[in-house]
């Protein structure tokens, strides 16, 4: 059994409250978990399971600092049994049982985030037995990069029917959510071991850039023979690598600094024109020429390659955008610098 560190200025806040938690007794424990919510339950949990042994001296400084907890008590031992029996003390065995089955099954505080990590073969085989209707409520629960892979191993034409709901989905009433995620919970994650609603077009715009590029163009031309305003909309939605070009010399500069030089190469392996004046213009014009030399010494490269170099690059602008070191211009007119 893992001991826990020994020095009380390394402990989390949410290992203090496991430690405080697990000694206060079944009757006092059970009395503040009832006022608890289920994820504050899982979290807390889920640290006590993994808390392994706690020595008497830091538990003994534990409450001294919250100055109303017993003291000169023994070692502790966290695991998931002692954390069940706790639980079951406490609050009903279904609520229960569901916490415990929640921290021993693949990693994530909710279904969805558990969800999001199992194999996207594995949940496409389970999904493709579904109804077109839940399975677009199970992939507009889980993150965009994991839906696009798992809509990809769907057949062609239950994926295109999963995309049509996707794109017209109504917030989902609670009950039929919960059945969804009791089914899941029941039918599927049992045999392997905040709910804001987002636009359906931004959703499915986010989805198909991570897609390969042939299969994305299948589902735009799929989606445009029977929806064009909806294919219009997500295609003006969508950030592709030739969008790049909206940068300003500072993010372009600043993107540079960030990407490695190998996959730069690749990337730019058939790119347009303008996408090379791009790095080559916010360079040395050494650098520029060491560019161009890395680019031809590749010789010929499978166009998978070039795309898997392109999306990184993309996903990278994404992030540099996000935490605000770069920014992407809406559009031309919005993007153009006025002297």
């Amino acid at each position: 059994m893992a001991r826990i560190k020994e020095d009380y200025r390394s402990l989390t806040g949410p290992q203090k409250a496991a430690i405080m938690m697990m000694s206060l007794g079944p009757d006092q424990a059970a009395k503040m978990l009832s006022m608890m919510e289920d994820d504050e339950i899982k979290e807390l949990s889920q640290t006590m399971a993994n808390l392994g042994t706690v020595g008497s001296n830091l538990v003994e400084r534990l409450f001294v600092d919250f100055a109303d907890a017993i003291s000169n008590t023994g070692s502790l031992v966290g695991s998931y049994a002692t954390t069940e029996r706790l639980l079951l003390k406490g609050l009903d065995k279904e609520r229960a049982m569901l916490i415990m089955e929640e921290i021993r099954g693949p990693a994530g505080r909710t279904m969805w985030d558990k969800l999001g990590n199992v194999h996207e073969q594995v949940l496409a085989n389970y999904l493709k037995n579904e109804y077109p209707q839940t399975v677009a409520v199970v992939l507009s629960k889980i993150k965009a990069d994991h839906t696009s892979r798992v809509l990809a191993l769907l057949p062609e034409g239950f994926a295109m029917e999963v995309v049509m709901r996707m794109l017209h989905m109504e917030s989902v009433q609670k009950d039929v959510l919960e059945s969804i995620e009791k089914t899941l919970r029941n039918e599927f994650m049992s045999n392997l071991a905040k709910t804001a609603r987002v636009d359906s077009h931004e959703l499915m715009a986010e989805i198909f850039n991570n897609l390969d590029r042939n299969t994305e163009a299948r589902f735009l031309t799929a989606l445009e023979e029977r929806n064009r305003e909806s294919a219009e909309k997500i295609r003006a939605l969508m950030f592709t690598f030739e969008d790049l070009t909206r940068l300003d010399p500072a993010g372009a500069q600043t993107l540079l600094r960030h990407i490695e030089k190998e996959k730069l190469a690749l990337a730019l392996k058939g790119a347009s024109d303008a996408i090379k004046e791009l790095f080559t213009a916010n360079m040395s014009a050494r650098a520029a020429k060491m560019l161009k030399e890395d680019m031809d010494s590749l010789g010929p490269v499978r166009l998978k390659d070039v795309e898997e170099a392109q999306n990184a690059v993309v996903v990278l602008a994404k992030e540099l955008s996000n935490s605000g070191q770069i920014t992407i211009s809406e559009g031309k007119e919005e993007g153009e610098l006025v002297y």
